[in-house]
């Protein structure tokens, strides 16, 4: 493998641990406050987020890999510019909705993220149907959460 490839792959999982590490950082900080919320209706059950997240982490994980195997250069390097910018959004919103407790902030920081993975899914389909297909439980996620992270703010 050309050596930008696997720095480009190398990259991509560091940005999938950041996220990984990140999201969970905050998100443990007060439960009881968290508990206290009015949910909206369509919140699933608690026991999803342990499926789907550690799902998600891993094939951002071989996407990244996958992209970087596969694609040009500059679809890579807009898969990994748009994925970083996408996770710094994405922790921006469990920091805002985790800490100070702005849901208003967060529920402007997540649905970001959803658009920004919008074309990173796309880009994760051009490296082959089946990743793409793969990541695709993702992009429904973040949407999912987003629209969450709205009924939070609106709700409290």
């Amino acid at each position: 493998m050309e050596s930008w490839r696997t720095v480009a792959a190398v990259l991509g999982i560091v940005f999938v641990a950041i996220y990984a590490i990140g999201s969970g950082f905050w998100v443990s900080s007060n439960s009881s406050w968290y508990l206290s919320l009015n949910r909206p209706p369509w919140q699933p059950p608690s026991w999803i987020f342990g499926v789907i997240w550690p799902y998600n982490f891993i094939v951002i994980g071989i996407a990244a890999v996958s992209v970087a195997r596969t694609l040009s250069k500059s679809l890579v390097m807009s898969w990994l510019a748009l994925f970083a910018v996408s996770v710094i959004a994405a922790l921006l919103w469990s920091y805002l909705f985790y800490i100070p407790h702005n849901l208003l902030g967060a529920a402007i920081a997540l649905p970001i993220t959803a658009l920004i993975t919008i074309p990173i899914t796309i880009i994760t389909f051009r490296a082959g149907l089946g990743m793409g297909l793969a990541f695709l439980p993702y992009q429904i996620w973040v949407i999912v959460a987003s629209t969450l992270s709205i009924g939070y703010a609106l709700r409290n």
